[in-house]
């Protein structure tokens, strides 16, 4: 049990349990799934100022918090007692591109160049961790949700507008990967 717990599943197995995972939370409570409205919950939680944002009843929505702290507890579970004992193996072509970038550490996903104190503190840092925050905290908001509560619960439920967010979501990915992140990278 151990070693399939270890291993990457299936699209179809993985896909499949997120899946199934709308169903259970409109059957068991008419609850919505998708996470980036935890953060406005929390503000009304823990700043009620006089913003008309954040007056309403955040309290129904406190199973959002037991939710995402699901989240980080198994990420925190599957970090530490089943991790991968194999080294990461990336394709040669991949390795050759991004020591292009600079980027030579391989050990782990999170390469140091990109993801440690001192990069934080380049240009490059900079423009990925705090503008790309911003932009995905604004783009959630003006969307009306984030990735997982349009392509996962609007999509399922059928709706145009997770459609349209799905498509842009995906279109501006597919732009960031292929043509904005190489001039960020060459920073």
């Amino acid at each position: 049990m151990l070693k399939i717990l270890q291993q990457p599943w299936p699209w179809y197995v993985a896909g499949g349990l997120i899946g199934l995972i709308v169903p259970a939370l409109l059957l068991l409570g008419n609850k919505h799934f998708g996470i980036s409205a935890n953060l406005r919950h929390a503000c009304a939680a823990c700043f009620p100022a006089g913003i008309k944002f954040f007056q309403y009843d955040w309290k129904k929505e406190v199973w959002n918090f037991f939710f995402v702290g699901g989240i980080l507890a198994g990420a925190v579970i599957a970090v530490r007692l089943l991790p991968d004992p194999d080294p990461l193996v990336l394709h040669p072509a991949l390795v050759k591109e991004l020591a292009g970038y600079g980027i030579t550490d391989h050990s782990s996903f999170l390469p140091e160049e990109l993801f440690s104190l001192r990069s934080l503190f380049t240009l490059r840092g900079v423009v990925m961790l705090a503008g790309g925050g911003f932009l995905v905290g604004f783009g959630a908001r003006y969307a009306g949700g984030c990735t997982s509560g349009h392509a996962i619960m609007g999509l399922s439920d059928l709706q145009w507008p997770s459609l349209v967010a799905t498509v842009m979501f995906m279109t501006g990915g597919f732009i960031m990967a292929n043509l904005l992140l190489p001039l960020i990278l060459h920073l």
